[in-house]
């Protein structure tokens, strides 16, 4: 066996990803330069995955699974419809025989809300059957809350594998739930999960009033990007130099103002949609295309495509048993064909599937608390001022901040809820409350 075989498979037979460093330490006869080289390989040919960036970027072998679903096969794995073959017939050319192209501004500004649909309505129609969730005439985000804890799961762990992470799904649950970072995992694996749980609580408690436009996108990327760029000043800012897309013959738009000025536009075209699927999957096929950011364009595109299915009260789009390289085909498919077709048939797929892993939950829910409901707002803004004020006693504060009259509830049974949501406050949960883990931890000290 040559000494680049070896090196390939030190990466198939380790169970973490591991750096240039860590694998030149194993070959100490093997160049840097020369590493390199054979790593930039092995990513064109698909043999190996990237994690990270910059000094964090590590390297690890695809799995036998992933193999399974090579794009000769996506086609008997997932149903494709004839325009779908086409464009997975094209993207298995190699490069040389694929058309270099750039981002091609007019198709969105040939998109009119409403009257251009990505989705038919047929398609519309069954997929909205799929999601319903019977709690559609509640306030916005009600069902979001409900399968809140379960949401967190799924969405972190299956959005986070289809960017190359190894975390299972138990030790994504030991995780969010436990603080519990897995063993011999990368600790950037751990960084992006938390981001992503981090970033669904953003999208849960802005349920109510948050619309599709520039704050929303740009604190969904911050939240999900964090500590993961090379530059932290990426993190929720528009980028402003040019970027490569792994695998792909499209070449991006650079220039923080045009993608400046085409965000708004895709902002502005996204919001005025009414039907809560077509945009859904409007935010999946623009945003990844305009790549407005350094880095972490797709998973803000599906954080961002669950904001108004979460709002009508629909299931969400989990992305759960979504291959990598479907998801991967299909997106390239829209970089270089301005196609979408094969992400739409993908996306029905995904839809599905999500839905049916949440049939059981949709039979187990309970109605909601209607007072808890009804003074959402109150509650979490009383606990929050509590929780700053450590010095002062809590139930006397409590006292004074409750209005002197309320509806349907007596001031003394209000307190008593408060003070069972000051009881059952922890870490996992402070987002919802806008406190930071610190502040918390003030808090308790002062109550102990």
């Amino acid at each position: 066996m040559d000494a680049t075989k070896k090196i390939l498979q030190s990466l198939l037979n380790s169970s973490t990803p591991l750096s240039i460093s860590e694998l030149l330490q194993q070959h100490p006869d093997t160049s840097r330069r020369t590493l390199q080289r054979k790593l930039s390989e092995w990513i064109s040919e698909e043999k190996i995955h990237v994690i990270g960036k910059g000094r964090s970027r590590k390297y690890t072998a695809r799995t036998e699974a992933e193999e399974s679903t090579d794009s000769s096969l996506l086609a008997d794995y997932i149903p494709l419809s004839a325009d779908s073959k086409e464009i997975l017939d094209y993207l298995q050319r190699p490069f040389s025989s694929r058309h270099p192209v750039s981002y091609q501004r007019d198709f969105i500004e040939s998109y009119r809300p409403n009257k251009t649909f990505y989705l038919p309505a047929p398609l519309r129609k069954q997929l909205l059957r799929m999601g319903q969730t019977e709690q559609e005439t509640q306030p916005a985000g009600t069902y979001g809350r409900a399968i809140f804890n379960r949401l967190l799961i799924d969405l972190s762990w299956a959005s986070s594998h289809l960017e190359g992470n190894t975390y299972s799904r138990l030790d994504t649950v030991k995780l969010i739930e436990q603080g519990q970072e897995a063993a011999g995992k990368a600790t950037l694996e751990a960084q992006m999960i938390l981001n992503h749980k981090t970033a669904i609580e953003l999208l849960i408690d802005n349920a109510e009033d948050a619309s599709m436009n520039r704050f929303m996108v740009l604190n969904l990327h911050s939240a999900l990007s964090e500590n993961l760029l090379p530059n932290p000043a990426d993190e929720g800012r528009i980028r402003h130099h040019q970027v490569e897309i792994g695998k792909s013959v499209f070449k991006p738009l650079a220039g923080e103002r045009v993608l400046s000025e085409l965000l708004d536009l895709l902002l502005q075209k996204a919001d005025a949609i009414k039907d809560p699927l077509e945009q859904s999957f409007f935010m999946m096929v623009h945003l990844p295309y305009l790549q407005p950011f350094a880095d972490v364009n797709k998973r803000t595109s599906r954080l961002a495509a669950n904001l108004p299915l979460i709002k009508a009260n629909l299931c969400p789009m989990t992305f759960l048993g979504v291959p990598v390289e479907a998801y991967s085909r299909a997106t390239l498919g829209v970089y270089e064909m301005t196609r979408v077709e094969m992400l739409r048939d993908l996306y029905l797929w995904a839809y599905e599937r999500s839905t049916q892993e949440y049939l059981a939950i949709k039979q187990q829910l309970v109605a909601p608390d209607p007072l808890r409901l009804q003074y959402r707002n109150l509650i979490k803004q009383v606990v929050h001022e509590v929780v700053l004020s450590p010095d002062n006693d809590p139930v006397e504060l409590i006292e004074k901040l409750i209005p002197a009259t309320l509806d349907g509830i007596s001031k003394q049974d209000f307190s008593a809820l408060i003070i069972e949501e000051l009881r059952r406050l922890h870490e996992g949960v402070l987002a919802r409350y806008g406190l930071r883990p610190s502040q918390f931890k003030q808090w308790k000290l002062k109550q102990s």
